[in-house]
């Protein structure tokens, strides 16, 4: 070995990254707006229309800012929309052959079962599809 080489070059170790806090507008806040899209449509247990206004009004308040809230907003209006024309079929249906207070009750379960699913996803920043919905709002 010759004596006139020099050692390579000191090199600090890098230090480990540290994650950037998370913006105001970032992805966590997305993921909350789209989840109460879908919870806000449990106020139709004490407002009239609620069900419809609530996830209305947040979509058209935030549709632009949060893509996830577009779509997640849409889409529970829309299964409101079919839960509304599933509850208008079956008042009728108490009167004619008793069989209105059974497709009420059952499709009160389908719409909160499913709207806790689609919350819980929502939250975890997925686009949920409702079952059995009819996409009125494109």
């Amino acid at each position: 070995m010759e004596q006139n080489q020099t050692p390579p070059p000191f090199v600090p170790p890098v230090p480990p990254a540290v994650p950037e806090p998370l913006k105001p507008n970032g992805p966590k806040d997305e993921r909350m707006w789209a989840m109460f899209c879908h919870l806000s449509t449990l106020s139709g247990l004490v407002i009239p229309f609620g069900s419809i206004l609530g996830p209305l009004i947040i979509w058209l308040i935030k549709r632009e800012e949060y893509g996830l809230v577009h779509d997640q907003g849409r889409e529970a209006l829309n299964f409101q929309l079919t839960m509304l024309i599933g509850y208008l079929i079956s008042i009728p249906l108490i009167f004619v052959c008793g069989i209105g207070i059974a497709t009420l009750v059952l499709l009160s379960i389908f719409d909160l079962v499913f709207v806790i699913i689609a919350t819980i996803k929502a939250n975890e920043g997925v686009c949920y599809r409702y079952p059995m919905c009819i996409r009125f709002i494109r």
